[in-house]
């Protein structure tokens, strides 16, 4: 099957979404579809044709930025010019092109999968508000186009101001997680290579440092904490220094970190094996996000497939992986008393996931079974 994937940013720019999709693609390919992504040249750097782990990788130039949107002249050519060699089309979404690819999708008489993200929301600003209100109709434009909406839970859905709207079309499909072995080898050449000291409780957060993941309110719980645990550490993984639309929120954040000196660690974007290793050595993650911009948090699912225990805030979506797993905390948003107890209460129990249900969740959420999942509904929809 020929299956076009388009969304606006791919690898290796890092956001969940993008790690959806590349995972989903991966999967796809290697099930034999041939699989096409269409993208943006976000970064001129990056080649605008390339072939990768069996995926064909179109990006087109950016002309315009608007926030975190991108204008690409030559996105109507190519986008007709792929949907046509298409079965089926899968446009993730936020994005702001997806109501163009939708309708030619129609006009070609090719099925359409709205693989729907989160809800959008804006930074303050006329142009962010501006930028915000294309998007949002571009949004709703390709959802009434679309044949089948995916979202990974039905929770978040049904309390969506935007997917409330289309239950109708809903198809719940599990995000795509990788869970990784680690050995302890793996363990201590991350110590090593990052100077952490493995005699300390570790609190980790893995997120780029943007305003939705809340990361002020970890900052204001870490003072109660560490009264109880002097020798915590926050250790930060993921892009911190250039986030597109967050330098803002950036410079109003590190002023707030810099009092916590050594208990507060940024590693930066790292790879999946150190990634791994980071959570093994985790004694809790937190994912403390304050609003639907955040739909799941699929971090929360590669910690506990490593054993780790998670603190996560009571949203839509958000709170399923302590919900449905047992394993965790679930505490209300943007509450930094509530949070600090959370972290205290799982530092106290030492309590790590039983590597049987490590394995069931890794296995349930794995991109194989995510991939299958995918080929049953286009196959569905292709009749």
């Amino acid at each position: 099957m020929r299956i076009l994937i388009a969304l606006t940013y791919y690898q290796p720019h890092k956001s969940g979404l993008t790690v959806y999709a590349v995972r989903q693609a991966r999967a796809l390919a290697e099930m034999g579809h041939q699989v096409t992504v269409l993208t943006s040249q976000y970064d001129p750097a990056l080649p605008e044709r390339e072939h990768t782990d069996g995926i064909q990788v179109v990006r087109l130039p950016v002309a315009v930025r608007l926030s975190k949107g991108v204008i690409m002249p030559s996105m109507p050519l190519q986008a007709w010019k792929l949907v046509g060699e298409a079965d089926v089309v899968n446009l993730h979404v936020p994005q702001m092109d997806a109501a163009l690819i939708a309708f030619f999708a129609k006009l070609r008489n090719k099925p359409v999968v709205l693989t729907y993200h989160c809800d959008l929301q804006m930074p303050k600003g006329l142009f962010n508000q501006v930028a915000g209100f294309a998007a949002h109709l571009a949004n709703h434009i390709s959802a009434r186009l679309a044949d089948v909406i995916v979202h990974n839970t039905r929770d978040f859905a049904e309390h969506s101001s935007f997917l409330r709207r289309y239950l109708h079309k809903l198809t719940v499909i599990q995000p795509p997680i990788i869970g990784a072995d680690v050995s302890q080898v793996d363990v201590h050449a991350f110590y090593n290579k990052f100077g952490l000291d493995p005699s300390r409780r570790i609190v980790g957060m893995v997120a780029r440092l943007a305003t939705e993941k809340g990361v002020e309110y970890l900052v204001h719980a870490m003072p109660e904490v560490l009264r109880a645990y002097p020798d915590a550490q926050v250790v930060f993984v993921g892009e911190y220094q250039q986030v597109f639309g967050e330098q803002a929120y950036k410079e109003k954040l590190l002023p707030m970190i810099e009092p916590l000196g050594d208990h507060w660690a940024f590693l930066g974007v790292v790879s999946e094996k150190d990634k791994a290793a980071f959570y093994e050595v985790c004694d809790v993650l937190v994912l403390p996000s304050i609003n639907s911009t955040e739909s799941f948090g699929m971090v929360q699912i590669e910690a506990l497939t490593c054993g780790t225990p998670v603190v996560a805030t009571d949203l839509p979506g958000v709170r399923q992986a302590v919900i449905t797993t047992g394993q965790g905390k679930i505490v209300p948003p943007m509450n930094a008393d509530a949070l600090a107890q959370a972290i205290i209460e799982i530092l106290e129990s030492g309590v790590r996931v039983e590597a049987k249900q490590m394995l069931t969740i890794s296995k349930h959420y794995s991109p194989q079974s995510v991939a299958k999942a995918y080929d049953a509904l286009f196959r569905k929809l292709r009749g």
